[in-house]
């Protein structure tokens, strides 16, 4: 049976970047003029929640109402009894990336939940709230789901609550699938989804309605997954800081899949100021490499003196200044900033909408750049960039060496400790959907070019010291 990925908009988007440097010691304590177009983003009033609660309600919440029926999930999946999770009952026999609910039809019924997307596996540890960067988004998600459709049909009657439970799950991923296919494994085209789904419910009430009235383009743009425990500190949503308002009603809108409508909406918008508690609660990963303290404490000035006015100090809310940084200054790939979340039709329907209603509104602002995040953890959220383009932090920060089209191995485990990301091999041409070809429109590498006037031993200081964040 096919393993399907749930429609996510929490998808807290991030553009790993650093350092305006020289070419020796001496001038790299002096940083250049900055020449930066940057702007302030400022921070809106959030609801506050409990830690406890919020985890139990994204591990085992019914956030998602519908998917396929339990009775017939057992008769066809080996139960997994890994457990990462520690959970009790049904859910201690799924996977962490599926939860067992009970629908709002009194249907027990297993669903794909937000940890297929931001949760996973680094060098043998699981990492809540890191970025799933392997998971395969190039093929359509909906591609088995007519097979699965007559699996039902066979087994429960067209107007059993198992078969009436499993529709809304149908629907939208019949919605979705055909217009997210990525170029390659490893990008996560969610924010388009929030685009698809969106075009597909009434703003005022949430139901759905079958016709897409937008005309949504096939063109699909991705992003990486950025780390959850960034949220904290970050003042908006997203890598283009198009998020403002109510955290928590802007993630809950990962329901959009299945919802029935507002009313239902409502009752899982209350839930989700203790996840948004327990999100921000998440530490980032330590590194278990080793590194060179010498070397990082001299890379800890090069990014104190040249970094920390974008990036902010490692760990202190206060001393990360939320800059979102112009196309013209950063230079990467543009092709984000203009289409899913800023989709004329989106930002209209959803800053009218039930989302954008007091009390705790929520809006989509388009804005042009992307946002500098902080680098907390930044050592485990290889590859690089906003759309995921380059493999290592050695990469990002030499942009003359960054290969044009890559491939890795996509095992968790196959870790560069050396350059700090992904092993993998150059090649001359796209050979398969694990291959990254960076001239396709929104896969680019190009921009981000701080780090290349750096010397081979500054750069190496700079890693150290990032690898300790």
């Amino acid at each position: 049976m096919k393993n399907y990925a749930p429609s996510q908009i929490i998808i807290l988007f991030l553009l790993f970047s650093s350092l305006i440097s020289c070419q020796n010691n001496k001038q790299t304590l002096d940083p250049e003029p900055v020449v930066e177009t940057t702007e302030v983003l400022p921070a809106s009033t959030q609801r506050t929640g409990n830690i406890e609660k919020g985890y139990d309600y994204l591990v085992n919440g019914n956030y998602v109402d519908g998917g396929i029926p339990l009775s017939l999930w057992n008769s066809v999946r080996t139960p997994d009894n890994s457990n990462i999770l520690k959970r009790q009952g049904d859910n201690a026999k799924v996977g962490y990336q599926y939860t067992v609910i009970t629908t709002s039809n009194n249907t027990r019924a297993v669903g794909a939940n937000c940890l297929n997307c931001h949760a996973t596996y680094i060098n043998n540890e699981f990492v809540m709230g890191l970025g799933n960067t392997t998971f395969d988004f190039s093929v359509d998600q909906s591609a088995n789901i007519n097979l699965l459709d007559a699996v039902l049909k066979s087994n429960y009657s067209i107007n059993s609550p198992e078969y009436q439970a499993f529709i809304p799950y149908k629907r939208g991923f019949q919605a979705i699938g055909p217009l997210t296919i990525t170029e390659t494994q490893g990008v996560n085209p969610a924010d388009k989804y929030a685009a698809i789904l969106a075009s597909h419910r009434n703003p005022t009430d949430l139901t759905w309605r079958e016709n897409d009235p937008w005309g949504i383009p096939k063109e699909v743009i991705p992003t990486d997954v950025p780390a959850w425990w960034l949220l904290k500190k970050k003042n908006t949503m997203f890598y283009t800081g198009v998020g403002t308002g109510d955290f928590s009603k802007i993630m809950m809108a990962s329901s959009l899949v299945s919802l029935q409508d507002s009313s239902q909406a409502r009752k899982i918008d209350q839930r989700f100021p203790d996840v948004l508690a327990y999100i921000k609660s998440l530490p980032s990963p330590l590194y278990k490499g080793t590194i060179d303290q010498q070397r990082a404490t001299e890379g800890k000035a090069i990014y104190e003196v040249n970094c920390s006015r974008c990036h902010g100090t490692s760990n202190n809310k206060n001393d990360y200044p939320n800059l979102l940084v112009s196309l013209e200054s950063i230079g990467t790939d543009p092709a984000l900033v203009s289409t899913n979340f800023a989709y004329p039709q989106l930002l209209e329907w959803y800053n009218t909408s039930w989302f954008s209603k007091e009390p705790f509104a929520a809006k989509l602002i388009a804005k042009k750049g992307y946002i500098a995040p902080p680098l907390d953890g930044v050592w485990a959220t290889a590859p690089y960039l906003h759309n995921g383009s380059v493999p290592t932090l050695e990469d990002l920060l030499n942009s003359s060496q960054r290969p044009k089209i890559w491939k890795r191995t996509f095992n968790t485990n196959d870790f560069d400790f050396k350059k700090v990301g992904w092993n993998y091999v150059t090649l001359t041409s796209k050979t398969d959907t694990k291959t990254y070809d960076t001239s396709i429109k929104g896969y680019g590498n190009q921009g981000h070019i701080y780090g290349d006037k750096l010397s081979v031993s500054e750069r190496t200081n700079l890693i150290e010291y990032l690898k300790t964040l």
